[in-house]
């Protein structure tokens, strides 16, 4: 009678656990981010451009005759002159939010717990960006199952061999902590899949998170 009533308990206990999971993953977590309006968007888009237009300008190679090094300026040495600090460009959390806010568009907006997404990417129907520190924190609204749910994924943005790189700190389903060790070797293989997504552009020898800054330098 005694194992009776363990047992009943156990599976009762079960039952809570699994019911609080299904909870806690369907759960809208925190925000990472808080929502922009359209002007905003519009705004941050356009600050990103202008910074990376400027990147791009800053790290064009010099002709020989062009007046910036045809000779070394007031004060400075032929050597001090090609010791510049190697230009960089510095992108806040807002303006990466609002340039993937426009290029995710309306896309996935007509998705239905009916629609059939087949065995392609996942669709992204919102997504959220911030920087702490040296960490990245991403917030993405997909389907599962039919049903929206929020994956929350933080780590640190890297370097190597030309190509991003991305090392995970958290993950959550919902609200709901999953172990790291559990997604990486999953995750890993999904980006080494994508990997020529990942690759820099010729001009980016560097890329990292610092000071809540995403933090891009020349070559």
């Amino acid at each position: 009678m005694k194992k009776y009533h363990i047992d009943r308990i156990i599976s009762i206990a079960t039952l809570v656990a699994s019911l609080v999971a299904i909870v806690l993953v369907l759960k809208r977590p925190a925000p990472v981010a808080q929502p922009q309006t359209p002007a905003a968007i519009a705004e941050h888009t356009q600050s990103f451009d202008q910074k990376m237009a400027q990147f791009q300008q800053a790290t064009q190679p010099q002709t020989s005759g062009s007046p910036d090094t045809a000779r070394p300026e007031a004060g400075q040495t032929a050597s001090s002159a090609s010791q510049n600090p190697k230009a960089e460009v510095r992108i806040n959390s807002d303006e990466i939010t609002a340039v993937l806010a426009q290029s995710l568009g309306t896309a996935g907006a007509d998705l239905t717990p009916n629609s059939d997404v087949g065995n392609g990417a996942p669709v992204i129907k919102d997504q959220q960006v911030s920087f702490d520190g040296d960490l990245v924190h991403g917030q993405f609204l997909t389907q599962i199952a039919g049903k929206d749910v929020w994956i929350t994924i933080s780590g640190h943005v890297g370097e190597k061999d030309g190509y991003a790189t991305f090392d995970p700190t958290e993950f959550k389903v919902g609200d709901l902590n999953i172990p790291v060790s559990l997604v990486n070797p999953a995750l890993q293989k999904k980006l080494a899949e994508q990997r020529d997504r990942l690759k820099l552009p010729d001009n980016v020898g560097g890329v990292k998170i610092e000071n809540g800054e995403l933090v891009m330098q020349q070559k």
